[in-house]
C-alpha cells in the first residue's frame, strides 16, 4: 500500500494539542502562519508520497555497496536526495544568513517524520546534515560557517557525525582518535570510527565529517575531547571540492535493516581537519548535534509506526478470513481491531510528544526563557525513547496483523521492523535516554517535570465538564506520576537508575493520555473514541511502571551476575 503523508494530523496537533500558536505569536516565527504550514507540509507530503515512497523497497532489495573506496547508493536514491534538497527541507530551520529558511523546528519535525515514513533509509542522510548545521551554527568559527553552512543547507554537501570507536561504544571518553597540530591552523586526524551513517555517497559533491578526537594535551575522558571538521575533499580557496583527504570508508556493515543507508567503518590516516569550537570543548559541540538528532530519531520511529499502521489497516480491510461479521474482512475481528486501535493510538501519542518537544525548542529559540529551555530538555529523552520504542512495537504489531504474510518480505511488513529496530539503539540507547531523564533532567529537583504535570492536571480539570471519566483518569495518573517523581528526586545512584526506563515510559504514558484528552475535547467523534481507547486501556500501564520505579535497586542488584549466567 502506498504511504499517505499524515498532513491533516500534523495540522490538527499544531492547532489544538501542542500549542504551536505560542510559537507563531513570537516575533522570531511570525511568518509561520497556518497558510504557510499548509503549503510547506502539503508540498513535502506530496514529495514523500510520489518520489520517496518507491525508494523504500528499492533500498532494501538493492543495498548500498562499497566499490574501490566509494559508496554506490541504491537505485533512485540520488533523485530522492535531490528532491529533499531542492525542496529546502534540509535547511528549513537553519540560519537565513547562510541560505536557511529560518522556520520553526516544529515544521522540520513534521517533514522529517514524513520522510521517515516514506523511506527511513534515505531520511538518515538529511537528519545528519541538520544536526551538523546546528552544531556549526553554535560552535564553529565565522570562516568555517561561511564555507560549510551554505553548502550543507543547500544539500550540495552532506554531513555526518563520528563518535563511536570499536573499543569505546557508548563510553565516548575512551576514544583513541588523535589530532596533531599541523602548524598552519589545521590538524592531522588519525584513528578509526565505526557505525557512521551515510559516511559516503555518490550523489553529493562532498561529505563533511564532524569527528571527535583528542589533542596531544587532552586529558583522559570526555573533558579532553575536541571536535574537528574533516571533509572528504579538502575545499579549494573558492569553496569548490579539491583534493581527496586522507580518510574514507574501509567497509560497510551488514545490518539487520536499513540496507539503503550505508553504515561504514571510517579510517582517518593523518586526514586534514579544522577545529570546531574551543580546544577540549568537543563534547559540548557534539551534544548540540546529538540533541538535534535525538528529536530527529524520534521522528524516525514515529514515521515507521505511521507507515506500518497504514499498511496493516489496508491489509486488514481487504483480507477475508474466518467468520467475521460485516465485510468478512479480518478488521471485523475484535483482536485485530484491538491491534489496529493500539497502533493508531500509540502513534498519535508519540507524535504529540515529539511535536510538543519541537514547540518547546522553538519557544526556547524565540524567547530564550528558562522555562522553555527546561521543557525542551525534559521532553527530548522522552520523545526519543518513546517514539522509537513505539516504532518497534507498532511495526511488530503490524506484522502480527498480516499473520503469516507479515513474515514474507514481499508484503513489506517485516522491513518496517527490521529498519526501525536500530533507532532504539543509536543516538544514545533508550536506557541512556532514561538515565538522562532521571539524572540530568531531574537535577532541578523535578521542577520542570512539576510544571508540566501542573499543565496536565489543569487540562484535566478543564475537561471534566465535557469528558469527566477520561479527565479524572488523566488527573489521577498525573498525580501518581507526581508522587513518584517527588520520591525519585530524593534517591541517588542505582536507586534512580534502576527505575529509569519504567519511569520514562510511565511519563510518556501520562503525556499520551493528556494529549489524547486534548484531542477529544477539540474534535470529538473518532478522536474521542481513540482517546477513550488509549486512556482506558493503554494509559493504566503507568501504575505498574511506577510501582517498578519505587522498588529501587536493592532487590535488582541482589541478583548476581553468576545467577544470571546460570
Amino acid at each position: 500500500m502506498p504511504y499517505r503523508a499524515p498532513v491533516s494530523d500534523f495540522r490538527f496537533l499544531m492547532d489544538h494539542v501542542v500549542g504551536f500558536s505560542a510559537v507563531a505569536a513570537t516575533d522570531r516565527f511570525a511568518e509561520a502562519t497556518p497558510d504557510l504550514a499548509d503549503a510547506i507540509l502539503g508540498e513535502a507530503g506530496r514529495i514523500c508520497e510520489e518520489v520517496l515512497t518507491p525508494l523504500q523497497r528499492a533500498g532494501d532489495a538493492e543495498p548500498a555497496r562499497l566499490e574501490n573506496g566509494v559508496v554506490r547508493t541504491s537505485p533512485g536514491f540520488d533523485a530522492g536526495y535531490r528532491a529533499i534538497a531542492e525542496g529546502g527541507w534540509i535547511g528549513m530551520a537553519a540560519d537565513p544568513d547562510y541560505g536557511g529558511l529560518g522556520l520553526p523546528i516544529t515544521f522540520a519535525t513534521c517533514i522529517n517524520e514524513m520522510i521517515a515514513g516514506a523511506c527511513l533509509a534515505i531520511q538518515l542522510n538529511p537528519i545528519m546534515g541538520q544536526g551538523q548545521i546546528e552544531a556549526l551554527e553554535h560552535h564553529a568559527s565565522d570562516d568555517l560557517k561561511a564555507l560549510y553552512l551554505p553548502k550543507l543547507i543547500s544539500g550540495e554537501w552532506c554531513g555526518t557525525m563520528n563518535l563511536t570507536e570499536p573499543q569505546a561504544g557508548s563510553d565516548v571518553g575512551a576514544l583513541r582518535t588523535k589530532a596533531e597540530p599541523n602548524g598552519d591552523g589545521t590538524y592531522a586526524i588519525t584513528g578509526q570510527k565505526i557505525y557512521i551513517s551515510w559516511a559516503d555517497n555518490d550523489f553529493t559533491e562532498n561529505v563533511c565529517h564532524l569527528v571527535l578526537a583528542r589533542l596531544p594535551d587532552g586529558v583522559a575522558g570526555t573533558k579532553g575531547i575536541s571536535l574537528f571538521m574533516v571533509p572528504k575533499f579538502i575545499p579549494n580557496t573558492d569553496g569548490s571540492p579539491g583534493k581527496r583527504n586522507a580518510m574514507g570508508p574501509v567497509s560497510l556493515e551488514h545490518k539487520m535493516g536499513l540496507h539503503g543507508s550505508p553504515t561504514a567503518v571510517m579510517e582517518y590516516s593523518g586526514a586534514t581537519g579544522w577545529l570546531v569550537g574551543p580546544e577540549h570543548g568537543g563534547m559540548a559541540a557534539m551534544f548540540t548535534m546529538m540533541n538535534n538528532a535525538r528529536l530527529g530519531v524520534a521522528t524516525q520511529g514515529i514515521g515507521v509506526a505511521e507507515a506500518a499502521t497504514q499498511a496493516a489497516v489496508a491489509y486488514a480491510m481487504e483480507r477475508k478470513q474466518g467468520r467475521a461479521g460485516g465485510s468478512g474482512a479480518i478488521v471485523e475481528h475484535a483482536d485485530v481491531r484491538r491491534m489496529l486501535a493500539t497502533m493508531k493510538a500509540e502513534t498519535f501519542a508519540a507524535r504529540a510528544i515529539a511535536l510538543a518537544c519541537a514547540v518547546a525548542i522553538d519557544l526556547e529559540t524565540a524567547t530564550g526563557t528558562a522555562d522553555a529551555s527546561a521543557r525542551a530538555a525534559l521532553l527530548t529523552p522522552i520523545a526519543k525513547a518513546f517514539g522509537t520504542d513505539i516504532g518497534v512495537e507498532v511495526a511488530g504489531m503490524g506484522m502480527q496483523v498480516h499473520g503469516g504474510m507479515g513474515y514474507i518480505e514481499e508484503t513489506g511488513a517485516a522491513q518496517f521492523l527490521r529498519d526501525v529496530r536500530v533507532t532504539t539503539i543509536y543516538e544514545g540507547t533508550n536506557g541512556i535516554q532514561a538515565m538522562d531523564l532521571v539524572g540530568r533532567k531531574m537535577a532541578d529537583g523535578g521542577e520542570a517535570a512539576g510544571r508540566l504535570l501542573d499543565e496536565i492536571e489543569a487540562g484535566s480539570e478543564a475537561a471534566k465538564a465535557t469528558h469527566p471519566e477520561l479527565a479524572e483518569a488523566v488527573w489521577q495518573a498525573a498525580e501518581s506520576l507526581r508522587e513518584t517523581t517527588e520520591w525519585l528526586v530524593t534517591r541517588a545512584g542505582d536507586d534512580r537508575f534502576a527505575g529509569a526506563v519504567p519511569y520514562l515510559r510511565a511519563f510518556a504514558r501520562v503525556l499520551g493520555g493528556h494529549y489524547h484528552l486534548l484531542a477529544a475535547r477539540a474534535e470529538g467523534g473518532a478522536r474521542e473514541r481513540l482517546a477513550a481507547f488509549y486512556i482506558k486501556r493503554l494509559m493504566p500501564e503507568h501504575a505498574a511502571l511506577l510501582a517498578h520505579v519505587r522498588e529501587g535497586a536493592d532487590e535488582l542488584l541482589a541478583i548476581t551476575p553468576d545467577e544470571l549466567a546460570a
